[in-house]
């Protein structure tokens, strides 16, 4: 089965590569790896997570909106390797949240991301990662994510 199968057998589906909020690519690829801008929660570009995570938003939102990033992120992976069956291995996973003041749950939130990608790669989806809070995201994003894959 592939990937796209498993996608929409868990009830998602890739969306349309998000567009570029400035002057960047949303995936370049460069020796057998490909790397994603950030990804933000968008959904059929709008912004569906907006706020501090902590304050505007709790942590179960959060874990959503980086599993929306995340899906972002695969659409352009997609955009560049032609295929998600062309993935041989996640690499690395950088998850941002724009997190209240005391908010230190950064790492479950990221897990929204880390955690599809295991599902729908298994041992191949397994990475190193950062989760990282900070004060503002662009148009306040609850998250912002980042993949590096290696290609087949």
């Amino acid at each position: 089965m592939n990937i796209e199968q498993k996608l929409q057998e868990m009830g998602l589906e890739l969306p349309v590569v998000a567009k570029p909020l400035a002057s960047y690519v949303p995936a370049v690829a460069t020796e057998g790896y490909i790397y994603t801008s950030g990804q933000v929660p968008m959904v059929k570009g709008e912004l569906k997570y907006k706020g501090k995570v902590g304050q505007d938003l709790d942590e179960t939102q959060g874990y959503e909106a980086a599993k929306i990033c995340a899906l972002n992120c695969l659409a352009a992976v997609k955009s560049v390797a032609g295929s998600l069956d062309n993935i041989e291995r996640i690499v690395k996973v950088v998850g941002f949240v724009n997190s209240a003041p005391g908010f230190t749950m950064q790492p479950k939130v990221i897990n929204g991301a880390s955690d599809l990608l295991g599902q729908l790669f298994g041992e191949k989806g397994e990475h190193a990662r950062s989760a990282v809070g900070v004060s503002e995201l662009p148009l306040n994003a609850a998250c912002e994510v980042e993949i590096i894959v290696k290609i087949k």
